[in-house]
């Protein structure tokens, strides 16, 4: 009886330790998910593809990023803010998803900043205001001083929600009148404008670069506040009259509310770490988003800081998603 005894202790006591150990094995001890809340092949899509191989390396676990598009990307989000908040399932947010869609919405499954748990911005990318080579514009100022004599002889194609506020920011700084005409996609958009039917796009560097590259459409500005490497020899919105104009675009990824902090960390220096790797941060520019990282914290400042300044914007505009 007293073997028997002992026994049933060892076993019990190896099961104990066993379950202690299989609950404290470091993080990550299986593969990781990304939910892209965009259709697979968008530029999101194919950068977080991209990012995500690299960083897996570093993790020493495989990263799948996984398609969940709808809703002007709550769909995805909202998927991933019901998610466990055990590391495995992230998101790559959007100033769309975690920035505009409050306001845009009149109702959103989700609250970015009470949802999630920043964990890095990823990269940033502005947009370019390109004009069909048969259009007589080589600058900005010639765009508006156009507009101002004829409004409808400049009207702007707007193929995402980002452009329309680069098109509602400008109206605003310049207090010109400019008309927007918008797209639900890029494709669309252009065709209209090699076609001669409008004279104006607003779009991002991946869109427009095969069409700059074979001189089919002209840039006349960017919207970033400093020059960018998406767009070499652009002069910016800001150097063309308008100090402090910038519209950007960013990518970044967030994981659920409750997540612990020592995974953010881990997942943080992952990201850091493949950022910083020049055939990375080349790749990504190809890709058109310039690389950006950062600490968690940083990502929840500036996330609020877009909350804070396209709000009134979108509100004053009354900007509704279609």
């Amino acid at each position: 009886m007293r073997i028997r005894s002992i026994y049933l202790g060892v076993v019990l006591l190896g099961a104990t330790v066993g379950g202690v150990v299989q609950a404290q094995q470091p993080y990550p001890s299986k593969p990781i998910r990304i939910v892209v809340a965009y259709a697979a092949g968008q530029g999101t899509d194919i950068a977080t593809r991209y990012l995500a191989d690299q960083m897996g390396k570093d993790l020493g676990q495989p990263i799948v990023v996984e398609n969940k598009p709808g809703a002007g990307g709550n769909l995805g989000t909202e998927m991933t803010a019901l998610a466990a908040p055990d590391g495995y399932t992230l998101t790559m947010g959007t100033n769309a998803t975690h920035a505009l869609n409050a306001f845009l919405y009149a109702k959103v499954p989700f609250e970015a900043e009470r949802d999630f748990e920043p964990i890095g911005l990823v990269g940033t990318f502005p947009m370019i205001v390109a004009v069909n080579t048969n259009a007589p514009y080589t600058s900005l100022a010639q765009l508006l001083e156009t507009a101002r004599g004829n409004p409808r002889s400049a009207d702007i194609a707007m193929p995402s929600t980002t452009a329309r506020l680069v098109v509602e920011l400008l109206k605003e700084r310049s207090s010109f009148p400019l008309f927007g005409v918008p797209y639900k996609g890029s494709g669309n958009a252009m065709t209209d404008v090699l076609g001669g039917q409008l004279p104006v796009i607003v779009d991002t560097p991946t869109a427009l670069r095969s069409h700059l590259a074979s001189g089919k459409v002209r840039a006349i500005a960017v919207t970033s506040e400093k020059a960018s490497n998406l767009a070499p020899g652009v002069k910016t919105v800001s150097e063309q009259g308008y100090p402090g104009y910038e519209v950007v675009a960013w990518n970044a990824l967030y994981a659920p509310r409750g997540t612990p902090a020592q995974v953010i960390a881990t997942i943080n220096a992952a990201m850091n770490k493949a950022l910083a790797r020049p055939e990375t941060r080349q790749r990504l520019l190809e890709l058109g988003l310039e690389p950006a990282g950062g600490a968690p914290g940083d990502l929840a400042n500036f996330a609020k800081s877009e909350r804070t300044k396209w709000g009134p914007v979108i509100k004053s505009a009354g900007l509704k998603a279609d």
